[in-house]
């Protein structure tokens, strides 16, 4: 039984050891899996993209054996991992589309009409397969403009109650956005070094990648989905949030 364990553990190292990959980060590290395919349905059309994930720990080893072993005794489950979806020859091509964006998870899994999150996701990965080449980020701890889904549930109370989307964060004692993207910048530039033109209407996002030195074409913007209910939403992204249209 022993001698099948050893076995087993030999098997699952050389089938995972070249599909990890180490990103150093002073001293911390962000250990980038993948690609695995993945085959999407996006407006009822099978899309095959490569997935990617990451994880950042305070652990640095090129040992990759030690990362695996650490996976079942990390509770890795009860945090969420972000990702990237990739199309086409998005490291090598000379033109690559990119969207950064943000987990909502009554956006993107419950399909909710309060924002247009939902939509952006969709759109933005149609988008990139029309390109022919691309990337998208999916960052998992920037639910609610990194207030966290518990704070976003409270904060939709006092929307309710006449706050916006602004005064609702700042009401809670957040900043109206605390998003960082400097973990999803390293793995952009482990992916990829030609430049890239960001799907955004968001000058941060644009701001955080010009400082952090990604390499950076232009934008492109992404609208649509407006309704009764996000109205507000929007116009508030607009005229508080310095959102460009």
């Amino acid at each position: 039984m022993i001698m099948e364990q050893v076995q087993l553990k030999a098997d699952v190292l050389s089938l995972l050891e070249d599909k990890i990959k180490l990103i150093k980060k002073g001293e911390e590290a962000i250990y980038l899996v993948g690609p695995i395919k993945l085959p999407v349905n996006l407006y009822g059309e099978t899309i095959e993209f490569k997935w990617y994930s990451w994880l950042k720990t305070e652990h640095v080893t090129e040992d990759f054996q030690q990362v695996i072993q650490h996976l079942s005794s990390a509770k890795l489950a009860e945090f969420q991992q972000s990702s990237v979806l990739v199309y086409g020859d998005f490291e090598y091509g000379d033109d690559a589309l990119i969207r950064m964006h943000s987990i909502c998870h009554t956006g993107d899994i419950f399909g909710s009409k309060r924002c247009d999150c939902g939509f952006q996701l969709r759109q933005s990965m149609k988008m990139i397969v029309e390109h022919g080449a691309g990337a998208l980020f999916y960052l998992a701890n920037h639910e609610g403009r990194g207030i966290g889904l518990f704070s976003k549930a409270m904060a939709y109370i006092l929307q309710e109650n006449g706050y916006d989307t602004v005064e609702a964060n700042e009401g809670l004692g957040f900043a109206d956005d605390t998003r960082n993207y400097d973990d999803a910048i390293e793995v952009l530039k482990a992916l990829r070094s030609k430049p890239v033109t960001l799907i955004t209407n968001n000058p941060k996002k644009l701001k955080a990648l010009k400082n952090a030195g990604a390499p950076l074409s232009g934008r492109t913007p992404l609208w649509g989905d407006v309704s009764e209910y996000n109205e507000k939403y929007l116009k508030t992204k607009v005229n508080k949030s310095g959102h460009l249209e």
